[in-house]
């Protein structure tokens, strides 16, 4: 799903040529006429969100000042571009006093806006991230904070948004990589125990002889090697909330302590004298089947059904592909940060064919794959070159490496040259030259879809489309009917 922009303006003239200019650059379009409507549409919770708003200055019922004036009353922090026939000086200050990004004047050039809009998005993807960054550091990160924009996610958010209300054990299951942990922390910043600690225990990665102690800690001398006291991640967790991350992993000696603490509320340190209270919320996670694991004797059956009271399946990132050009701007937009780099993000091509990979190594394969683009990138957007193994698995893209250059003698000291990956997209508009035999077509028929291309291309402006096609009028004329395209121009103008 590509970046929606709402134009906002009364002028139907203008609203069609925004929109035209819009679509050319790869983005989805929606058209109001009024500065209300514009409200409307941007306060809408069940329809897609908005990604910028190209707002009118002068309208009738509600101008550009008032759209911006309430969209700040009512926190809504989509970014916006004004636009005016008079760019005096005290408008542009006003507007962006208001809330306004950037400011352009009628009638804007198609460079000049593209630039804006690339602009827009990435300030408002990097603040986006700054945002999450910090309420994720302060334990208040919330289910409005996460890059969730498909219908499949939907249901994990009602369902997170529920479990937030209550101190219910919690299972998230899904395959590594979907974002599980973020989800869990959505969970407790939901709850009366946001900025609370979240304590994250990796199950898989526990050594097999430490797994007690880390769990429940231990005391001085309580075995060779306890130099010290260990508090424990359960203790570390006291008042907020414990995350057992692929907690399948966990032996069958340690489940069985592991149930003891969830039905007391306390847990038994090794080598303590006494048993310790403890006030945890618990939130496990598995990329596993456990149900067949307690088939096979691996895991618990009891502890199963205490961990499964309130199960949540996290779908993959294949199941849920409207999500992944945003993952993708936030992530281009935190590693640009991070390395230094100025990218204002990602090109139209780019996200479609992000949006069409499986993604087997679901979020956490898309985060490092974007990672790698913004240090390989040498523009200021990512675009297909960047993701040269990405295109190499996706139909409709081709990837064409050079021979390998000859080797190169001992003797010599000229570096070897350097290898370039291709990329190649195949556009289902390029004119194809050979028939389903692989004959070369015949004349007639290639210049007759290239009139019918032209045709819709230039929205069926005869002046445009003859003079692109370096022909006179007359010509034009003649040859659309000889080839019987004068119903496709009528459907077009």
């Amino acid at each position: 799903m590509t970046s929606t922009i709402l134009i906002a303006d009364d002028d139907p003239v203008q609203r069609r040529l925004l929109e035209a200019m819009v679509r050319r650059f790869g983005y989805d379009a929606e058209l109001v006429d009024g500065g209300e409507a514009a409200l409307d549409r941007l306060s809408a919770p069940h329809l897609p969100p908005v990604s910028l708003l190209i707002c009118d200055l002068v309208m009738p019922d509600l101008d550009g000042m008032g759209v911006l004036t309430r969209m700040r009353q009512r926190n809504i922090d989509t970014p916006a571009i004004v636009q005016t026939a008079h760019g005096s000086i005290e408008s542009v200050i006003s507007a962006m006093r208001a809330g306004a990004v950037d400011f352009v004047v009628k009638p804007v050039g198609a460079e000049r806006l593209l630039i804006s809009i690339k602009n827009a998005l990435k300030t408002d993807a990097l603040e986006d991230e700054l945002r999450r960054v910090k309420r994720r550091a302060a334990g208040h990160l919330g289910f409005r904070d996460l890059a969730m924009r498909s219908p499949e996610m939907d249901r994990i958010v009602r369902l997170g948004e529920r479990a937030a209300k209550s101190t219910i054990p919690v299972l998230l299951e899904g395959e590594s990589g979907v974002g599980k942990e973020l989800i869990a922390r959505a969970i407790q910043g939901a709850s009366d125990r946001r900025g609370r600690p979240f304590v994250t225990v990796n199950c898989g990665a526990l050594p097999q002889n430490l797994v007690e102690s880390i769990l429940f800690g231990h005391e001085k001398g309580a075995f060779t090697g306890a130099t010290e006291r260990h508090v424990g991640k359960f203790v570390e967790a006291h008042g907020g909330t414990l995350f057992l991350d692929e907690v399948g992993e966990l032996p069958l000696e340690t489940q069985v302590k592991l149930l003891r603490a969830l039905q007391e509320g306390e847990i038994d340190p090794i080598g303590a004298r006494k048993p310790v209270k403890v006030d945890i919320r618990l939130i496990s996670a598995t990329n596993q089947n456990l149900i067949e694991q307690v088939k096979r004797g691996a895991f618990r059956e009891d502890l199963y059904y205490r961990l499964n009271v309130f199960p949540i399946a996290v779908p993959p990132l294949r199941s849920r592909r409207d999500d992944i050009p945003e993952l993708a701007r936030s992530f281009a937009a935190r590693f640009a940060a991070e390395e230094g780099r100025r990218i204002r993000g990602l090109s139209a091509e780019a996200l479609a064919l992000l949006s069409r990979y499986d993604w087997p190594g679901n979020v956490r394969q898309l985060e490092n794959a974007v990672f790698r683009a913004v240090v390989l990138s040498e523009g200021d957007e990512l675009t297909l070159a960047e993701f040269p193994q990405i295109a190499a698995q996706v139909t409709g893209f081709d990837v064409r490496v050079p021979a390998a250059p000859a080797q190169v003698t001992p003797q010599s000291h000229h570096p070897s040259p350097r290898e370039i990956l291709r990329v190649e997209v195949r556009d289902p508009n390029v004119l194809k030259l050979l028939d389903e035999n692989g004959n070369v077509r015949k004349l007639d028929s290639a210049e007759s879809e290239m009139i019918r291309f032209a045709l819709a291309h230039y929205r069926g402006q005869m002046s445009e489309v003859a003079r692109r096609l370096g022909i006179g009028r007359s010509t034009l004329y003649r040859k659309m009917k000889d080839y019987g395209l004068d119903e496709a121009a009528n459907a077009v103008a």
